[in-house]
């Protein structure tokens, strides 16, 4: 069992020489050809998706309406077994009362 050991310890000491010999080795190999190349696929690739994705977005949301969905009373929706340690206690941290409901419908409903 002992031998057995040293030999597992022998072959992972070798293989993690091994690693950082090849590590080592790529570093120094190209490393400006590779930066240039992550460069152009940087702007060639990633700005114009970003920008591509803005543009949906800013689209999404001017033709966007500004009707809230109905409020249906599901039972499994908006279950308190507790109160938020905030405020009244029923309102999530980030509420919005034109959009979140409560577990009894829309607050601008009670009012």
């Amino acid at each position: 069992m002992a031998a057995l050991g040293s030999v597992y310890k022998a072959v992972l000491r070798s293989s993690l020489t091994q690693t950082r010999r090849q590590l080592s080795a790529t570093a120094s190999d190209g490393h400006g050809a590779l930066a240039e190349k992550w460069r152009l696929l940087s702007f060639l690739i990633a700005v114009p998706g970003v920008a591509v994705c803005m543009l949906n977005t800013f689209l999404k949301q001017t033709h966007h309406s500004e009707e809230r969905p109905e409020f249906v009373p599901y039972a499994h929706l908006r279950i308190r077994t507790k109160a938020f340690p905030w405020g009244d206690g029923k309102k999530s941290l980030f509420h919005n009362p034109h959009l979140n409901a409560l577990p009894d419908g829309y607050e601008e409903d009670h009012e």
